[in-house]
């Protein structure tokens, strides 16, 4: 009997090397080392590390000045921000750290994402965006106040907007139209139906899909993984959430991409390695590297 915390088998390897778009490699069990010898071993050459608060986002480029083949993306998650503002030590990140709370305090912390935005192994800012799952009304002022200074950053510093979006599709669509959206947007974790990929499809955002397209009652995910043109699409982990099927519920990690990108090539009626070709060139020119 398999526990739930055991990792799943390595997959079959990739013939052609892709990228894992989104991970946390701080949140995973073992060594950096040991996930990237890992996730090499299966074709998996590149991964984008993303930090969801300041401690994380250090992290992140840190690692990334450290590791060929790690890039950095840094930000204020969207259920971070009110933390700051709040005082809320129970917060998203649960790092220890209790903010001094208030307006001034988020400034001061996007300030600091701002001055890690400038490092040249920091690839993107995010993930920042809008989350109606976690936080109440209480918090939308701030949320929406960091995405729209995370825009900025992005736009300023060049780098690629890689966005978190729970159950907000409409405001996120509507604040990127406002301030206007960077050259390279990403959505992380695309959660949005067949309609809503036709619309990131017209204005250029890339659609980056995890896990969670194979899982039994996400077929709207899949209805929206067609629609995307392959020119917009990447793959990501997310990990260590959201393992794909059939190891929902086990420890993910950037070694289980072929297990994603294969499900996504059956839903595109593409063959495996011409997807993988296509996400391997729109994660290179998404981040830039």
């Amino acid at each position: 009997m398999t526990s739930k915390s055991t990792p799943p088998p390595l997959p079959e390897p990739l013939r052609v090397a892709v990228a894992d778009s989104h991970t946390h490699l701080d949140m995973q069990e073992g060594t950096v080392e040991e996930a990237l010898a890992r996730a090499a071993a299966v074709g998996v050459t590149t991964v984008v590390q993303v930090g969801c608060d300041l401690k994380g986002s250090h992290w992140a480029a840190r690692t990334a000045a450290e590791h060929e083949g790690v890039h950095a993306a840094v930000a204020l998650h969207p259920n971070e921000a009110p933390r700051i503002v709040l005082g809320d030590p129970d917060g998203w990140s649960r790092r220890g750290e209790r903010p001094s709370g208030g307006p001034g305090a988020l400034d001061e912390a996007l300030a600091e994402i701002d001055a890690l935005a400038a490092l040249p192994q920091v690839r993107a800012v995010g993930e920042t965006g809008l989350d109606h799952f976690r936080t109440g009304p209480e918090g939308i002022a701030a949320q929406e106040h960091s995405f729209r200074a995370h825009i900025e950053i992005a736009k300023r510093r060049g780098k690629a907007l890689v966005i978190h979006d729970r159950d907000a599709h409409a405001d996120v669509l509507r604040i990127l139209a406002e301030e206007g959206a960077p050259e390279r947007t990403v959505f992380h974790c695309f959660s949005g139906d067949a309609e809503m990929a036709a619309v990131c499809a017209g204005a250029g955002y890339y659609m980056s899909f995890a896990g969670n397209v194979t899982f039994k009652n996400a077929q709207p995910l899949r209805d929206a993984l067609a629609v995307a043109p392959k020119e917009l699409v990447l793959v990501e982990t997310d990990a260590p959430f959201l393992t794909p099927a059939p190891y929902r519920g086990r420890p993910n990690a950037p070694y289980l991409i072929p297990v994603t990108l294969r499900a996504m090539a059956a839903v595109k009626g593409l063959d495996e390695d011409t997807l993988a070709a296509a996400v391997a060139a729109n994660t290179a020119e998404a981040f830039d590297y």
